[in-house]
């Protein structure tokens, strides 16, 4: 019955989905990139170590397989979810107290990887369900449409958001005091964590017929996931896209900023035009997604990170501009990539098994794309450690790790195109 999804309180919730997911998006912005690679530099962490780092999310996927032992807690949804996703945005904000710690050097790098593993931790066995609650007061048929939507909402206030960010950070550098930097995200964290409680906290809670906890198997779990052929095939493109992704792009921060000698408030900058040339095809891809499939809004998403990676392998400091042409190609990539990869589970996933299918695909990929980021550490390694040479030819480790990347994602849509968009899709 589509009129329901007009009702008040409908629209009213969808609202405050988007001011969350905006919010959560805020706070991923300050764990990335060139904020992330800052404060772990900071602390004496190597290039490589930093990379694997960044790839704990993908990693911390594997927390989502106990979604469903989660699910069984005796809380209400709004509860649940609060208590865990509050507990994680804490635990990032602590990150950043890590540098003011009186401890030993060792033990603060020691803290600072456990906090921030333990925040994904914490965050992953909830966020399949948050998903599937909020994304109930959205239509089917308009799913996409309503995910490009938040994502522009999302985009723009990030994009003031990092540029504000990398001001700041960049003057307190400019001072002398990283120290103050670090001060100032941790407080504008806490600040955005509040917000983020709120927002949660107004959306209504799911109606009691629906959060009584549906007992199900394990078997009934896997035939509805893992053996399910049409879904199987779904996971495999979707681990073939994260180990592309983690064998790379956790690298890029320190590769900026290092090798590049690119500022922060720059590489902010670069981010703030990456953002505005996804916002414009946010919504063309998601009508294309809508009118075409999930699978094939996926698939072109990943063509243009193909295309990405590509560019990338020719970047050094005398080709720098091209890192701008990665990161707005990169970047753009995710109109196509980020709500199909969730919505794409409706398309061949019975709905009541809808979450218990993100949480083991989100649990393979996050394990393919963490064992993607060490062997990309150790290439990188060996590289550094050749004088950024690699078999008689310089480069740097980047350079020979997107080249890996291209690899794999140019697999991955070939995979698409002629096995999954060809699989029959369920409207649920």
């Amino acid at each position: 019955m589509d009129y329901i999804f007009e009702s008040q309180e409908y629209k009213t919730n969808r609202k405050l989905y988007v001011i969350q997911a905006a919010l959560e998006y805020f706070i991923s912005l300050a764990l990335t990139d060139a904020f992330l690679a800052k404060v772990l530099t900071s602390l004496g962490i190597s290039d490589s170590v930093i990379g694997i780092v960044s790839s704990f999310i993908s990693l911390a996927f594997v927390f989502q397989i106990l979604t469903s032992l989660v699910a069984r807690i005796r809380l209400k949804t709004k509860t649940l979810v609060i208590l865990f996703d509050t507990v994680s945005n804490v635990l990032f904000m602590s990150l950043y107290f890590v540098p003011f710690l009186p401890v030993s050097p060792e033990l603060r790098k020691v803290l600072a990887v456990f906090a921030i593993l333990l925040a994904y931790a914490v965050k992953y066995p909830v966020s399949s369900i948050m998903f599937k609650w909020h994304n109930s007061f959205v239509s089917p048929y308009h799913r996409a449409r309503f995910s490009a939507n938040k994502e522009m909402i999302s985009l723009i206030s990030g994009i003031a958001f990092t540029t504000l960010l990398g001001f700041a950070v960049d003057k307190f550098e400019g001072m002398g005091s990283i120290k103050g930097a670090f001060l100032f995200i941790a407080i504008t964290l806490f600040v955005i964590t509040i917000f983020n409680f709120l927002a949660i906290f107004n959306v209504t809670d799911e109606p009691k017929s629906d959060n009584k906890v549906v007992k199900k198997s394990f078997k009934n779990i896997l035939d509805n996931t893992i053996f399910n052929k049409n879904y199987r095939n779904v996971i495999i493109a979707g681990a073939m896209w994260e180990f592309a992704r983690y064998f790379s792009v956790g690298f890029m921060g320190t590769f900026k900023t290092n090798d590049l000698m690119i500022s922060v408030f720059a590489i902010q900058v670069i981010n703030m035009a990456a953002s505005m040339v996804r916002l414009i095809f946010s919504k063309p891809v998601a009508r294309y997604s809508d009118k075409n499939s999930f699978a094939k809004g996926l698939q072109l998403g990943i063509t243009i990170a193909m295309v990405s990676f590509l560019v990338n392998i020719f970047t050094t400091n005398a080709t720098w501009y091209l890192v701008v042409i990665f990161t707005v190609l990169f970047q753009t990539a995710f109109a196509g990539i980020t709500a199909n990869t969730f919505n794409i589970c409706y398309s061949y996933v019975d709905a009541e098994y809808v979450t218990d299918a993100m949480a083991v695909k989100n649990c393979i990929c996050g394990i393919v794309g963490f064992v993607a980021s060490v062997i990309g550490g150790v290439i990188l390694n060996y590289v550094q450690g050749n004088g950024n040479m690699f078999m008689g030819i310089p480069m740097y480790g980047q350079q020979l790790l997107s080249a890996g990347s291209f690899v794999i994602c140019l697999g991955a849509v070939l995979f698409i195109k002629f096995v999954v968009s060809k699989q029959k899709v369920m409207v649920q």
